[in-house]
């Protein structure tokens, strides 16, 4: 059985941020990026809800039918400009502004994505929590990655877990480079896949 997919508009908007908030309260990045429990719980909707309005804004979020599960992707062509050096650093002022982590991890993340070639970039991905582990993030990704293989473009992520980098791996991604340890952090993994042909 298919999982329905649609792309998400504006009236998703609290839908996507609910999801992406909920799969990664959690999340070892997002417990290195908030380290206190309560602060994470009030202030760590407000970085959900920014990725979203970027993606909103210049990519595509991909949604079940089912509003249980969503993937954030930009196309990046090979000639895109370098990251915004200020952007970091607005985010931090717009969603926690003494908090250095906010800006650090724009910074590095942007510092190990790859320049000079066109792919999908998989900017974030979330199931339900009751919903984790039934096909619904492999569904999102793979709708993408055939359009990649029918294209010729790689696709571009960071595994922020050791468990999400397994199943990456199992869907044809690679380690790209070094693996990203965050200051007095967990590693991240950014993960590359050449199109299939």
């Amino acid at each position: 059985m298919g999982v329905a997919i649609r792309t998400a508009g504006e009236a998703d908007r609290e839908l996507v941020v609910g999801l992406l908030d909920a799969a990664f309260q959690d999340d070892p990045v997002s417990s290195w990026v908030f380290p206190g429990r309560e602060h994470r719980r009030t202030t760590h909707p407000k970085l959900m809800a920014a990725f979203t309005d970027v993606v909103l804004a210049h990519g595509r979020i991909d949604l079940t039918e089912d509003g249980t599960a969503c993937a954030l992707w930009m196309s990046v062509p090979a000639d895109a400009p370098e990251q915004d050096d200020e952007g970091p650093a607005q985010l931090r002022a717009e969603v926690d502004p003494d908090n250095e982590r906010v800006e650090l991890i724009g910074r590095l993340t942007a510092g190990v994505h790859p320049a000079g070639r066109a792919h999908e970039y998989l900017w974030m991905i979330a199931a339900a929590p009751g919903r984790q582990g039934q096909g619904l993030g492999t569904a999102l990704i793979t709708s993408v990655l055939d359009r990649c293989d029918r294209d010729g473009v790689g696709a571009y992520l960071e595994a922020s877990s050791a468990r999400s980098r397994v199943l990456y791996e199992r869907l044809g991604f690679a380690l790209e480079g070094r693996r990203l340890d965050l200051p007095d952090g967990p590693p991240m993994w950014p993960m590359w896949r050449e199109p299939r042909g």
